[in-house]
């Protein structure tokens, strides 16, 4: 789909210096800019590529004042950031506005679908399963018996999305996401093997949460695994049953969550963190990446390490510990002293 100047401006309240009529059908950085695509400038460090750059509308800051004649169309704007920014939910919203369905696909004939869906290639759709309105299922998503969808949700194509699961409003779930498997419960009996406990809980969603690909939330054993409303999770996140991620927590890459542990509100998680089981994690807590947490987390703490203390007692730790082998030598030549003035 081919863009003018001047609808762009008209979306972002810009002013253009340049060819009002210019079209561009893509996106590119700076740098890369080609023939018929749209890029930003925002860091003062590139302004050197706008007059090199082939892409034929820029976005520049009002501020901006070229030293050179320019041959791409301007579009000048307060934030060329966050203008750049609103420009690529737009780009995304068309791009991913399908609709209808598409052959072929399994639909039961108990199930419930909203107006202005969108059903993929190879769709599955069990027993009882109710969809809000406005919700696209890209190819290969398999949901389950009695699962519930809000509105206004995407899943990305090989989502699975099991039995009991329900799932809120303005959703994303990314390609392979896995919501509602069995969680990891096994009992040892007397020979040493292990019976598999079942696992009768489901997974909630709340609003406006986006999981990443290939993240998995297992079910609980009883009761419900919740994800509660803006939470946000990165790619390849296992966690476990019956969890508790609190309101607008941010969880990054291959963090793990063992079963039963609850974290607060607005925490922001660094990438592969781990997190024991049966522990509860406040709110408003920071863990750098590569922490491993083993007890319970008070409010407002910022962690690092492992197993995780004080960020500041951290630093000043890893001081010492970069020093140790300075340290350790400076210990045996005085013990080697010592013993020679006492002989």
């Amino acid at each position: 789909m081919n863009f003018t100047a001047q609808q762009i401006a008209e979306i972002l309240e810009g002013d253009i210096v340049g060819n009002p009529n210019a079209e561009v059908s893509k996106l590119s950085k700076i740098e890369e800019g080609e023939n018929g695509s749209l890029t930003f400038l925002s860091n003062p460090k590139y302004n050197p590529y706008l007059y090199t750059t082939k892409a034929s509308i820029a976005i520049v800051n009002k501020s901006f004042v070229p030293e050179k004649e320019i041959e791409t169309t301007l579009i000048k704007v307060d934030d060329a950031y966050a203008a750049f920014s609103k420009v690529l939910e737009f780009y995304n919203q068309v791009k991913n506005n399908k609709t209808g369905r598409e052959e072929p696909h399994y639909i039961s004939k108990s199930a419930t679908i909203g107006d202005n869906e969108y059903i993929g290639a190879f769709v599955y759709i069990g027993e009882n399963v109710r969809i809000g309105n406005n919700v696209k299922i890209y190819p290969n998503v398999t949901i389950g018996d009695n699962v519930v969808i809000g509105d206004n949700c995407v899943l990305f194509a090989g989502a699975k999305i099991f039995s009991e699961t329900q799932i809120g409003n303005n959703c994303v779930l990314h390609g392979g996401v896995v919501i509602g498997s069995d969680g990891f419960g096994f009992a040892p009996n007397k020979e040493g093997e292990y019976n598999k406990v079942p696992q009768t809980g489901n997974v909630i969603i709340e609003d406006y949460v986006d999981i990443g690909a290939a993240t998995t939330i297992d079910r609980a054993t009883l009761g419900s695994t919740i994800i509660r409303k803006g939470v946000k999770l990165d790619n390849q996140i296992q966690i476990a049953h019956n969890v508790e991620i609190g309101e607008n927590t941010v969880i990054a890459a291959q963090t793990g969550i063992a079963g039963s542990s609850k974290v607060g509100s607005n925490c922001m998680i660094g990438g592969q963190v781990g997190i024991a089981g049966h522990i509860i994690i406040g709110d408003n807590v920071k863990i750098a990446a590569q922490s491993g947490i083993s007890k319970n987390v008070s409010d407002n703490q910022v962690l690092m390490g492992s197993p995780a203390f004080g960020y500041s007692d951290y630093n000043k730790s890893y001081v010492y510990f970069r020093n140790l082998p300075k340290m350790a030598s400076t210990l045996n030549n005085i013990e080697k002293e010592l013993n020679t003035q006492s002989e």
